[in-house]
């Protein structure tokens, strides 16, 4: 089974460019997408063309903003959406499904912000959701996908020192809330299969940061540790355009 974690930076603006031929090439059993920036039916009207898959979708309140979808070949158990707690289920952050041996949850975790005026309100979404990874653990493992708008070690990313507490994605408090994932037995699986391997998925838009490699990488794959020896690969797409991120994957035995 291969699923692949596209954060799109707007589902109607990338329909726009390469994606469904990107979508067909890619030949996913499920793809999760981040940041769709539509409403459920703007989401499922963009994705209509590609008739193989069934859309699950979730919005935020505010239009245009944020929101996750999930595209699959293979019937859920089960949909949900959300942590269930009001606090943090007002922006389509979280959409999730239960197959047979495992739940699937992708999710865009929360940005900080430019002048980081969300840092705190990172630290509790971080917090709550470690909690509601932990509580549905308890019932089968997780495979947890998306922008998790955080560069976990120097290695992350290309300009460490100039952006360690400084600028949102490398502040020490995103960095605690990702060692806490960890903690909590949560693999990154690009890391574990892939070891020192330097490849990035965000990248600025100024600048010409794309074409320089000045990048980032913030969107993950992470599964329970029991879990991780049914993962036969974790790869990074940089050679898939439309978004200021790239596709992330992950391919089951």
């Amino acid at each position: 089974m291969k699923i692949i974690s596209f954060n799109v930076n707007g589902i109607r603006a990338i329909i726009q460019k390469s994606f469904y031929k990107d979508v067909l090439a890619l030949n996913a059993d499920i793809i999760c997408l981040q940041e769709t920036k539509a409403t459920v039916e703007q989401t499922k009207e963009a994705l209509s063309k590609l008739t193989e898959y069934k859309v699950f979708a979730n919005e935020a309140e505010r239009k245009g903003y944020s929101g996750t979808a999930i595209l699959t070949k293979k019937e859920p158990l089960n949909v949900f959406y959300n942590m269930g707690v009001d606090e943090h289920d007002q922006e389509g952050r979280i959409t999730g499904l239960e197959f047979e041996d495992f739940f699937l949850i992708n999710t865009y975790v929360p940005n900080s912000g430019s002048e980081l005026l969300r840092l705190d309100y990172r630290q509790t979404w971080d917090k709550a959701f470690l909690t509601f990874l932990k509580k549905l653990e308890q019932k089968k493992p997780i495979i947890l996908c998306g922008d998790l708008n955080v560069a976990h070690k120097a290695i992350d990313l290309a300009r460490p020192k100039q952006n360690y507490n400084k600028a949102a994605g490398f502040m020490q408090e995103e960095i605690d809330g990702m060692d806490a994932y960890h903690a909590n037995g949560f693999i990154d699986t690009y890391r574990a299969l892939n070891g020192d391997s330097i490849k990035y998925s965000w990248w600025s838009y100024r600048g010409g940061a794309r074409q320089k490699n000045i990048g980032w990488r913030i969107d993950y794959f992470l599964v329970s540790e029991k879990f991780i020896p049914n993962v036969e690969e974790a790869f990074i797409l940089n050679d898939v355009h439309g978004s200021d991120h790239c596709p992330v994957g992950i391919i089951l035995k």
